[in-house]
């Protein structure tokens, strides 16, 4: 899941004094150490080790032989409790750490009592004893803090051992710098030879500077003089802009020069982006739940099936619900993990499907894409092939009919309580849970069951009948309960997915509805919504929670017979005229501009949601300029950010590669993988909700707001709705 409901609940330290790094600096107090006995001078107390271990000093040291066998990290722990913590201070957390060869220890600043809140946490990876040392904001005040050492989660037995652990308070933050290469900022994928090429300066010059385009062999193949434009708000740099779209030639390795800075080497090609598409598309069957991943496809990435009722999962095969809230269980194995951990929530699943059929009807040359998945060359087109695994894990979520809400959809399907790093699907221990039916999941099933049941009819007419039926049974039902909303308080093992306005979501079904069916009851429904007549499209186009623009842009594209029908196409192309003024006045070329500068949680999936407006606009009109924004748009995903970094895995010189995630957690397990090639990184986010985020970006401004850690599930989580729109913009690109 998206992490978004879980970061309401923890604290945000905000900036006092900004300085010249762009960082906080809040008043500083005594330094005090919290930790007890934390040399082992005077034996093992208070610290203390459980899972079956016994502390003894080794040499000087506190020594816990580990056992093998466990399937969670904080099986066995070493940890001292009573630790005082203060919200909004700063703290050093260090120690001097062994263990066998390749082990990791998941070392925890957190609350010793129930609900067990993490305020800080890092994985080193051990090996000879090495000092470890960070420094973090506390978020909240407890007197029952903990150190702990979570040891846990390996098959074999090994030894740990500690010493020197010390937490002390008051100390200075640390100024965290991140590396952002060469000052020039270009995409690092490639351009399109008969597409805009700008890159963005960033240089304390105010007057225009000399710039050179050299090809892979050092040659001149263009000259000219930077545009200055400023402080760019997004990033509180002083930068140029870098016009060179007047070259058409084609190749690799070309460089820009401007101010004694080169950049990291681009190519200009028309072929770049055809495999963004099938690598954006090949993520989804590595999210796969309930089937095992085939080494021979995804050769790194071969996984037992993740919940089938095999030990130790609990399974999905037999799920209750929480309890008071129904008395029946389901089947609900099978659908996409939503993210970075192994819940399956219908909203989220909802706009992913709709996106990647969108991308689907739009994109003709997608039904030939093959992905090399377990149904490849059965008759039917890979995207729809894999898209139908989370299609039949939506249907399966619906109230079966005699029982209270019959037609609803429960919202969520997850484990019972947060489980930590790593941990592979098939080995996750903790209970499932079915969450209380919701409106907006019930309509988000009405959506793209009635959108499944146009595309499909072609290649499985039965699988068709069935969604459309459940699409009306569905769309009845919400109607029946239309204020039934997800609570927010409902975050404890997964998202909470709130959300407190539905009429999107009756806009949306109702538009998918007319469009598959014609029937006039849809389209009365259409033409009543408030939503029909409003702006839609607001600084960001459409995500789970606003999808009114979802049934928007398919009532534009989708031939159909509703009245007024030039309008809601003039609708989507005013939409994209927003968005197309936005990125002129921006110097990164970024079609995204949000209130106050506070960036989004999802930011890069924001922007390119705000990038398929623009695409529909260009089917709707043919005009140039709006291809051009996309291409434009691109380029901020791929590099030409204030960070110099890609954020998809794989794409460009330096790329995002350690995304939050429980299985693609190399940076915690070296036997594990990085996220698979094609990997969208959530990108910039304001609030940095989690708490290493908070010890590196507290006072970041903008597009800093960033970092490529697998802790930073703020910043940096994957999810199937942050693919979808990159998927859906790479098969437009590679169309073009």
């Amino acid at each position: 899941m998206s992490l978004w409901e879980r970061s309401r609940n923890v604290a945000v330290i905000g900036a006092a004094v900004l300085v010249g790094t762009g960082l906080a600096v809040p008043a500083q107090a005594a330094e005090v150490e919290q930790v007890v006995n934390g040399g082992f001078a005077d034996g093992t107390a208070p610290f203390w080790a459980n899972g079956g271990m016994t502390l003894a000093l080794d040499d000087g040291r506190g020594c816990v032989d580990v056992p093998g066998g466990t399937a969670n990290k904080w099986d066995a722990i070493l940890g001292q409790n009573d630790i005082d913590l203060v919200a909004g201070e700063n703290y050093r957390f260090a120690f001097d750490a062994s263990g066998s060869a390749a082990k990791s220890v998941r070392a925890v600043v957190g609350l010793a009592v129930d609900p067990y809140d993490t305020y800080f946490e890092q994985s080193p990876v051990l090996g000879e004893t090495q000092h470890y040392e960070w420094t973090f904001t506390a978020a909240a005040s407890t007197a029952q803090g903990q150190v702990a050492f979570q040891l846990g989660g390996s098959p074999d037995p090994w030894r740990f051992c500690v010493d020197n652990v010390s937490l002390v308070g008051g100390v200075p933050p640390e100024v965290y710098e991140p590396d952002t290469g060469p000052r020039v900022r270009v995409n690092q994928v490639a351009y399109l030879p008969s597409g805009p090429k700008v890159a963005t300066l960033v240089t304390g010059k105010t007057t225009p500077v000399a710039w050179r385009l050299a090809d892979k062999s050092g040659r001149t193949r263009a000259e000219g003089q930077s545009k200055p434009r400023g402080v760019d708000v997004s990033s509180g740099e002083n930068v140029h802009t870098i016009d060179f779209s007047a070259v058409k030639a084609k190749g690799t390795g070309f460089t820009l020069t401007a101010d004694g800075e080169t950049s990291r080497p681009f190519d200009i090609t028309a072929d770049a982006y055809a495999k963004l598409r099938t690598d954006a598309l090949k993520f989804y069957y590595t999210q796969r739940s309930g089937i095992a991943i085939d080494e021979a496809l995804r050769p790194g990435y071969g996984r037992p099936a993740g919940h089938v009722d095999v030990a130790p999962n609990q399974g999905d095969g037999n799920v209750p619900c929480q309890a008071g809230v129904c008395d029946y269980n389901l089947d609900v194995r099978g659908g996409w993990y939503d993210a970075g951990d192994h819940g399956k929530y219908v909203v989220n699943g909802g706009i992913s499907v709709w996106e990647l059929l969108n991308a689907y009807e739009r994109t003709p040359g997608l039904r030939k894409v093959g992905l090399n998945i377990p149904e490849s060359g059965n008759g039917t087109p890979d995207l729809l092939n894999e898209v139908r695994w989370e299609l039949d894990f939506l249907l399966k979520m619906q109230v079966p009919a005699g029982k209270p809400y019959a037609g609803m959809a429960h919202h969520k399907i997850h484990d019972q309580n947060w489980t930590g790093l790593p941990l592979l699907p098939h080995l996750d221990p903790q209970p499932r849970e079915l969450h209380p039916v919701s409106t907006a999941a019930t309509l988000n099933l009405a959506a793209t069951a009635a959108q499944a049941a146009r595309i499909y009819s072609k290649y499985d007419r039965a699988f068709a009948q069935k969604a459309l039926t459940a699409a009306r049974t569905a769309y009845a039902a919400a109607k029946a309960n239309p204020a039934l909303l997800a609570p927010e308080s409902d975050g404890v093992g997964g998202g909470a997915y709130n959300d407190a306005k539905v009429s999107d979501d009756f806009y949306w079904a109702a538009a998918e509805l007319f469009l598959t069916t014609g029937e006039k009851q849809y389209s009365a429904d259409v033409l009543a919504s408030p939503e029909h007549t409003a702006d839609v499209f607001g600084a960001g186009a459409f995500d789970w929670g606003n999808t009114a623009a979802a049934g928007r842009l398919d009532l534009a594209l989708v031939p159909n017979r509703l009245p007024g029908l030039a309008k809601v196409k003039a609708s989507v192309v005013a939409g994209a005229d927003k968005y197309l003024a936005i990125q002129k006045q921006h110097p990164y070329g970024v079609p995204y501009a949000p209130a106050n500068n506070s960036w989004d949680w999802g930011s890069n999936s924001i922007i390119l949601n705000n990038m398929v407006v623009i695409a529909a606009a260009h089917e709707l009109t043919g005009r140039d300029r709006y291809r051009d924004g996309v291409l434009t748009g691109l380029d901020y995903i791929f590099g030409r950010n204030a960070l110099n970094i890609s954020y998809v895995t794989g794409y460009g010189e330096v790329s995002s590669h350690n995304q939050h995630s429980r299985w693609y957690a190399k940076q915690l397990d070296p036997a594990l993988p990085n996220p698979p090639v094609g990997t969208l990184a959530g990108g910039a986010n304001s609030s940095i909700q989690d708490p290493y985020a908070q010890s590196k970006l507290t006072g970041c401004v903008g597009q800093f707001c960033y970092i490529d850690d697998i802790q930073s599930w703020s910043t940096n989580e994957l999810t199937i709705n942050w693919n979808a729109p990159l998927a859906w913009i790479a098969a437009y690109v590679a169309a073009l």
